[in-house]
């Protein structure tokens, strides 16, 4: 699983909770670190900050979904704005969900079980 988060903070509670279920986290501190990983690794699924500097998160999931290589990849978006304009920028960026920080844990991990098996 490949997180895209300019928090170092977040990039760690999300790689300690995901660990907790046996699940590979690879991170990426911006967009273009994040694509560039892509090209050499196809991670299960993506879960991408929206508010970073330089590339935002819509950026990058259009990206994602512009390259015939990655576009299956399910992109779920992580973002402090929970308003209804904000999901739907998400969707129409091809975002296969969205989530609001903060969130709880199960929430997240329940969230990820929907693109593939969590071991809990």
């Amino acid at each position: 699983m490949l997180v895209v988060d300019d928090s170092p903070t977040v990039t760690k509670v999300l790689d300690h909770e995901l660990r907790k279920h046996r699940l590979e986290v690879v991170a990426a501190a911006n967009g273009p670190d994040a694509l560039k990983f892509l090209t050499s690794q196809l991670p299960d699924l993506v879960l991408l900050d929206i508010n970073m500097p330089g590339m935002d998160g819509y950026q990058v999931c259009r990206a994602i979904r512009a390259d015939e290589r990655t576009r299956r990849i399910p992109v779920v978006m992580l973002s402090g704005k929970d308003g209804f304009f904000d999901k739907v920028r998400g969707r129409m960026a091809g975002a296969a969900d969205y989530i609001t920080k903060p969130f709880e844990p199960p929430r997240l991990v329940s969230m990820i079980a929907k693109y593939f098996p969590v071991r809990l």
